[in-house]
């Protein structure tokens, strides 16, 4: 049976979290994703892994490929029974060319669907603190092209009727023809008094708008290049008023986070959230243990096993999935206590319904054995702590110390990834970023081992360094690296917080 389809998907006009269920839903079945510049490439993260993946973007006069081109590639990828999904930036149908492809899917007997998506008209100017209709301003709101076709014979815009009979024009991509479309306004009717924002790359953490008069927006915008969206119209007085996103406390700083790539994403929309620009920078991977028996041996005699230490979320994962995977289940740990250092750590083993029975006030090791000290006599009793191959060695001594059996197992590796973003070292050279953050001893160890020495001298007096404990920040001091942003706390959340308060 025949399944080939080409949805043609509005991405929405940059930030990730603007596309609709829909539209994201055709990217997850997709055979084959065909996106295009302004499509932001964090939604490309959430097809299969055997999606084909392909750039025909246009960016000014540096095109990939000719529309002619991507349109005839659609209909070819779609004729070899697969599900295409073409990804545009905005909506499809406003100023997308989807009109275009859809007809060329029509003659060619394909069948296609299209998905709407936030146009930039709405959402950008939404971003920037002002909405394009307001009961005390405008009720006419209208949608221009910047640059028509520039095979036509002459400008289909009917300057004389836009220029006064809509209230808020929002006109896309004009920055090189704002002299014109400000001359034209003017010419019939519209008053040079008339405010107006220029907004660069709205809706993500690179937005920049500048506002002003039509008599003066051309010389304040001189230095503001593509993509940028233009409003005319009472309504942008209202920005000083209503201007949200731009105040968020993190905006326009760019951080990068190191941590593994599974467990990135919560860390970067906490930072997102707050605004800023995240760059995923994968300095380790989580795998599994080169030999299971040692584990494996621990798990069948839990039944003899008086306490165990979860020092970390990898250790409760990795222990957890492979206690299940050898078919065991929570029964297996009756009458064994927990210790979790931290409350994520705490979190993650009350999602596999175990209660806690002890968490250390700090989250280091050294909270740990004086916890100990005051609530239990060790001697003789039985201790298996599955951890990291590199994890310290002080907890284990120092309750062996105490008395204790411990059986200290590697349930996990910590492993440096393989190789880093020539993109993200480039811009940690030019001085594009501004924070790089650290969340245990073997991000620091191999986020230096990936850049480089050289390239970290290069670097490192042009940014901040986050830390999210001492174990942490003294590494890193070890490796030459000033840490100027530490967390109190040393959770994420304390990470996030020391990060809004050293910067501000």
């Amino acid at each position: 049976m025949s399944k080939n389809i080409v949805y043609l998907v509005g991405s929405g006009p940059g930030d990730p979290g603007l596309i609709t269920v829909k539209g994201l839903e055709c990217i997850k079945k997709a055979d084959v994703i065909i996106y295009d510049y302004l499509v932001n490439t964090s939604l490309l993260k959430k097809a299969r892994d055997d999606a084909e993946l392909i750039y025909v973007g246009k960016q000014g006069s540096k095109h990939t490929m000719e529309q002619e081109d991507i349109n005839r590639l659609i209909v070819n990828k779609a004729g070899e029974n697969k599900i295409v999904t073409r990804l545009k930036g905005g909506d499809p149908y406003v100023f997308g060319r989807g009109g275009e492809e859809a007809i060329f899917l029509k003659e060619n007997n394909i069948p296609f669907e299209v998905i709407p998506g936030i146009t930039a008209a709405i959402a950008t100017p939404a971003y920037a603190g002002i909405p394009v209709t307001h009961r005390s301003y405008t009720s006419t709101f209208g949608l221009i092209t910047g640059h028509e076709d520039p095979t036509k014979d002459q400008s289909e815009i009917d300057w004389e009727k836009i220029s006064t009979g809509v209230g808020t024009l929002t006109f896309y991509m004009g920055i090189k023809n704002l002299p014109n479309i400000v001359e034209q306004l003017i010419k019939h009717g519209r008053s040079k008094d008339t405010p107006v924002a220029v907004i660069r790359w709205g809706t993500t953490p690179a937005q920049k708008t500048v506002t002003g008069t039509l008599s003066n927006i051309v010389e304040k915008t001189k230095d503001i290049k593509p993509p940028a969206i233009t409003i005319v119209g009472e309504v942008v007085k209202l920005r000083n008023e209503l201007n949200w996103f731009e105040t968020k406390p993190l905006f326009s700083n760019t951080i990068i986070v190191t941590r593994s790539r599974d467990q990135a994403s919560e860390f970067s929309e906490k930072l997102a959230d707050l605004g800023a620009n995240v760059l995923e920078f994968p300095t380790i991977n989580i795998i599994n243990p080169d030999n299971f028996d040692p584990l494996d041996k621990e798990l069948k005699r839990l039944e003899s096993t008086d306490w165990i230490i979860f020092t970390s979320v990898n250790g409760v994962e990795s222990f957890f999935n492979r206690l299940l995977d050898l078919g065991g289940d929570i029964r297996d740990l009756k009458g064994v206590k927990i210790c979790a250092i931290g409350p994520a750590t705490a979190e993650k083993v009350k999602e596999f319904h175990i209660r806690v029975d002890c968490q250390p006030p700090k989250y280091v090791a050294e909270s740990v054995v004086e916890v100990f000290k005051k609530i239990e006599d060790l001697k003789g009793k039985q201790i298996l702590m599955p951890r990291a191959d590199i994890a310290r060695s002080y907890l284990p001594e120092e309750l062996q110390k105490l008395g204790a059996d411990v059986v200290d197992i590697i349930a996990y590796k910590t492993v440096a990834a393989s190789n880093g973003d020539d993109t993200i070292l480039e811009k940690l050279k030019n001085g594009m970023v501004d924070i790089v953050t650290f969340t245990s001893s073997s991000t620091v160890r191999n986020f230096v081992k990936i850049v480089g020495k050289d390239n970290l001298t290069a670097f490192k007096e042009k940014v901040q360094f986050a830390s999210i404990g001492p174990i942490t920040t003294k590494t890193a001091e070890e490796m030459d690296i000033e840490v100027s942003i530490k967390a109190d706390e040393y959770t994420i959340p304390g990470l996030v917080k020391a990060i809004v308060e050293g910067i501000s």
